[in-house]
């Protein structure tokens, strides 16, 4: 089992960048897939990104060619690059992990049921 600690949220005006952190600890032996997701105000919470063990990344439509997603294996750091910010990007954003399971991690859809560990969040603010 691993825990999950976010960092870096802010207010930012739009075509701003930020940079979102998750501290990864506990158990990591396990291979786990390893995403961002958000929740817009008054909106369902929705997948932004997701990373497998071999760096492999998955992005939803919206954030496409804008934000990037990694994995620092020294620092035990997922991290999430959000570059020309939109005010539609304003929202809690919160890590997630999963076991990694014989499929490997799905890059393509990005649901909040497949994960089982979630961290606290982070509030990001884009204004017009």
């Amino acid at each position: 089992q691993v825990r999950l600690m976010e960092s870096g949220g802010g207010s930012v005006q739009t075509g701003g960048s930020l940079r979102l952190s998750c501290a990864v600890s506990g158990s990591t032996d396990s291979r786990y897939c390893l995403a961002w997701f958000r929740t817009p105000p008054g909106r369902q919470r929705e997948g932004v990104a997701v990373i497998d063990s071999d760096g492999d990344a998955g992005y939803d439509d919206d954030v496409l060619d804008r934000f990037t997603i990694s994995f620092d294996k020294a620092q035990n750091t997922l991290n999430l690059q959000m570059n020309s910010l939109k005010p539609e990007d304003t929202a809690t954003y919160l890590c997630a992990a999963e076991i990694e399971g014989p499929a490997g991690c799905d890059l393509g859809d990005i649901f909040p049921r497949d994960f089982e560990t979630w961290g606290q969040g982070t509030q990001v603010t884009v204004s017009s």
